[in-house]
């Protein structure tokens, strides 16, 4: 393509996730008499709404799907162009597409997600759950399953084993207890008795409209191997969807602990092997007919299902952007940054799931790729490249001081701050704990006398007096066993 039919922006953004459209609102108010560009391979983008400061650093929002016109329209200088990224020659400070479009920038922030860490590729009995696309192919899967099998223990895994119903579940989970990406052994402990109660009535209508991408029948297939151009679901993708088996229960889960899925067969070399799958475990009866697949685990037990989820993690969406260039790759295969969201290459920027933070991170905060910090990325690498446009020092913002999220898991209201499962504090912590079954879970990490982190499940109305504890390290040696006794209101003493 002859260069004149290049397009030329200030800014350029690759993902319409989280990250990148948080980036390009935050540009297009800073400049707006510059046009940004906002590519991306999906057809719809995902919007911050309802956004609420909590507190300090703690932030609630929802993540709604919406067309590209919503962007446009709240910000006339953004363009959104839908596109897949073919190549980045930095040196050109040039981004071609897979549709022969070249666009020159003067600075770009690469927002481009993950994809699925799938257990094994092209298989059409392994599903990975990753946007909107991927997840309508899992609800017209089960809407026909009588049992699947599920892999991974973070949080499209707790989502999914809770809301799911009128299915079996075999839940392969590598740790000693579920969900302990987000929280410990007791913590798992106290929400596993949700899985047996009735879930609460939803609302009778879907708060807000649900937009889906139509296409041809092979968009099944992508989406069914993870759809890897998609963003990231939003929060509570869930709503609105059925997730129904064909199966008269509600839940019905077994736990498989510390185990992982060593081999997948189909129904023929199955058969061949002579070997006996098992039963559901709460079953006195067996099952005589073949399943679509079998999974063998790494403790040795066999079963037959309908189909596999595969939710174990995402890797970062690099590959367009490497080759080529200097860029620095984490070992965990994101684009390194530093403390101003740059990359190794000049004018080039990163935010979201695709990057790793390589700056010395604050003692209570760490990268997850999570929704919160997939904002809180995409705003402060918008305020970096402004800064550096206008050639401004910034300061790192706050948020990076204390990890906190807010979340959902099993219908209770899941607050992590800090430190919450004593990451990096080795042997040298003591945890104080509160518990009320079926009510809340509190549990504190506390470091030489001072609160390092924090779990919250429940409306416990704590997280605003712990975040100022963890932010303070106040001493609170004196209080003792006492900081968690419910008699005493605590937030009296330290707001």
């Amino acid at each position: 393509m002859a260069a004149a039919e290049s397009q030329r922006c200030k800014f350029l953004i690759v993902g319409g996730g989280i990250a990148g459209v948080t980036c390009a609102e935050q540009l297009a108010s800073q400049f707006p008499s510059d046009e940004i560009i906002l590519l991306t391979a999906s057809p719809l983008i995902k919007a911050v709404t309802h956004f609420k400061q909590v507190s300090k650093v703690l932030e609630d929002f929802d993540v709604e799907e919406q067309p590209h016109s919503f962007l446009e329209e709240r910000n006339p200088n953004v363009r959104v162009i839908q596109s897949a990224v073919k190549a980045l020659a930095a040196n050109q400070h040039t981004v071609c597409t897979e549709d022969g479009r070249r666009y020159v920038y003067e600075k770009l922030c690469i927002c481009a997600g993950g994809r699925p860490k799938l257990i094994t590729h092209g298989n059409p009995h392994v599903l990975g759950i990753r946007d909107t696309d991927s997840a309508q192919v899992f609800q017209k899967r089960l809407s026909s399953a009588r049992r699947i099998a599920l892999v991974g223990n973070g949080g499209i895994a707790l989502e999914l084993v809770y809301e799911i119903e009128g299915c079996e579940v075999i839940w392969a989970v590598k740790d000693k207890a579920m969900g302990n990406t987000f929280f410990d052994a007791g913590a798992a402990q106290f929400l596993v008795p949700q899985l047996e109660s009735a879930k609460p009535k939803p609302p009778a209508t879907c708060k807000r409209t649900k937009y889906t991408t139509e296409g041809p029948k092979h968009q099944e297939q992508s989406a069914a191997e993870g759809g890897e151009l998609g963003s990231a679901l939003g929060p509570d993708w869930h709503e609105g969807m059925k997730l129904k088996g064909t199966k008269e229960v509600l839940h019905k889960v077994h736990f498989e602990y510390q185990c992982e899925i060593s081999q997948i067969y189909q129904p023929e070399e199955f058969t061949k092997l002579m070997k006996t799958p098992l039963a559901f475990p709460e079953h006195d009866f067996f099952f005589p007919e073949l399943w679509p697949v079998y999974i063998e685990l790494t403790n040795g037990k066999v079963y037959g299902c309908d189909f596999i989820v595969s939710a174990t993690g995402v890797i970062p969406n690099t590959e367009p952007f490497v080759s080529g260039n200097n860029l620095e790759v984490a070992e965990d295969c994101g684009l390194k940054v530093n403390e101003h969201m740059r990359t190794s290459e000049p004018d080039v920027y990163a935010a979201g799931d695709v990057c790793t933070t390589a700056w010395e991170p604050s003692s209570l905060w760490q990268q997850m790729r999570l929704w919160t910090q997939a904002r809180q990325m995409g705003w402060y690498a918008a305020k970096c490249m402004a800064a550096d446009t206008l050639g401004e020092s910034i300061e790192m913002d706050f948020c990076f001081e204390l990890f906190a999220h807010i979340t959902k898991f099993f219908n209770h209201k899941v607050v992590l701050l800090g430190k919450y499962n004593a990451q990096g504090l080795g042997s040298d912590h003591q945890l104080l704990l509160r518990c009320t079954k079926g009510h809340e879970y509190v549990k504190v990490v506390m470091q030489n006398g001072r609160m390092m982190g924090a779990v919250l499940i429940g409306e416990t109305d704590l997280e605003e007096t712990f975040e100022n504890l963890i932010l303070n390290q106040m001493d609170l040696s004196a209080y003792g066993e006492d900081l968690l006794n419910p008699n005493i209101d605590i937030e009296d003493y330290f707001d």
